[in-house]
């Protein structure tokens, strides 16, 4: 990565921008920088009203002059390092990529290497800096075993622009889960508030009261069976562990979910014992579809993510076995095989 030059900035406060907050004048005047970012910079000193130091409430006056100072990006703390992952869209501002299953997003006790936070510092070349670093803007994260898409901004602005389309529920993402059990509806909506468990604290629990509120449709593409079916599912939210939490409280867990799916391991063993029938060693998720406003042009872009090998050879198993099962409406065209997906 080039390094980044300094930027100094002097501005003359105008009449019109009288007793307008200092850090919401500077946030008019550098759309290039989040306002957290530019209250940092004036409570480490490098923001200035008329040579003296100021707090990012100081109410302007006009005749002020301001002069503050950007220091380029610090370099991140982790070192880079190659980590497989496949990029399907890539500019100036944001990637697009496809995470496979078991690759950690984000460094966190007991995964201080080997993270895709890592290997985006290795790949990505032309970071601005989020936060006053040269690191990689994770907008939102998926489960280490979940596999799929994920988009990450490359500077501060585009991460404030992205975050506020997931926070306002604008941005279209679509889940394909393999779930134990056969829902007898073909669809359905999951309106369930979630909190921490009281108990175990690295868990989810769906509560009647209190929580946050969250909000998933589900629609059945196929079941395999008594034993498994294939959902598509969209959540309205983004709670932690939502997609896990809500089918599990519906009584069909995600298959391969080893810490929402306990005690329902049962209703499948028959099948998953045929010999035929590959191991699920984790939780049969995965992020499909992605779509949103690119942050700087307004388009509309959507992306898919194809389905993982593991889930591929999961789902391959099962249309072989219950080859003449039900579909749900909307099912895939041609054959219906699970496969179209791919």
């Amino acid at each position: 990565m080039e390094k980044q030059p300094e930027r100094t900035y002097s501005i003359l406060v105008q009449g019109k921008d009288t007793d307008h907050r200092l850090d919401l004048f500077l946030a008019s005047k550098t759309p290039d920088l989040t306002r957290s970012r530019i209250q940092n910079l004036i409570r480490d000193g490098l923001v200035q009203v008329n040579g003296r130091p100021r707090k990012p409430g100081y109410r302007l006056r006009a005749g002020d002059q301001v002069l503050f100072t950007v220091p380029p990006p610090r370099a991140y703390r982790i070192e880079p390092e190659p980590v497989d992952f496949s990029i399907l869209f890539e500019d100036s501002s944001l990637l697009v990529l496809n995470k496979p299953p078991g690759l950690v997003v984000h460094p966190a006790p007991g995964h201080p290497s080997g993270t895709l936070v890592h290997g985006l510092l290795a790949r990505c070349r032309d970071l601005s800096g989020i936060g006053g670093t040269l690191r990689p803007g994770i907008v939102h994260r998926l489960d280490k075993d979940t596999s799929g898409l994920i988009v990450v901004a490359k500077n501060d602005v585009v991460h404030c622009r992205l975050s506020n389309q997931f926070s306002e529920g604008l941005v279209k993402k679509q889940y394909l889960a393999l779930v134990i059990g056969c829902p007898d509806r073909s669809q359905g909506t999951i309106e369930v508030a979630i909190s921490r468990h009281p108990k175990r604290r690295k868990e989810m629990a769906p509560v009647p009261t209190g929580g946050r509120q969250a909000l998933t449709y589900w629609e059945k593409i196929r079941n395999f069976g008594e034993f498994y079916s294939l959902l598509r599912v969209s959540p309205k939210t983004g709670r932690t562990h939502q997609i896990r939490v809500h089918l599990a409280h519906l009584g069909y867990p995600i298959a391969g979910d080893t810490v929402y799916g306990k005690g329902r391991e049962r209703r499948r063993k028959r099948i998953s014992d045929r010999k035929d029938m590959p191991p699920i060693r984790r939780q049969m998720l995965h992020a499909h579809i992605l779509g949103f406003h690119h942050p700087e042009s307004g388009r509309y872009c959507q992306f898919e993510a194809p389905l993982p090998p593991d889930m591929k050879e999961i789902l391959t198993s099962l249309d072989r076995a219950f080859p003449h099962q039900q579909k749900g409406r909307n099912s895939p065209t041609g054959a219906e095989s699970p496969l179209a997906f791919s």
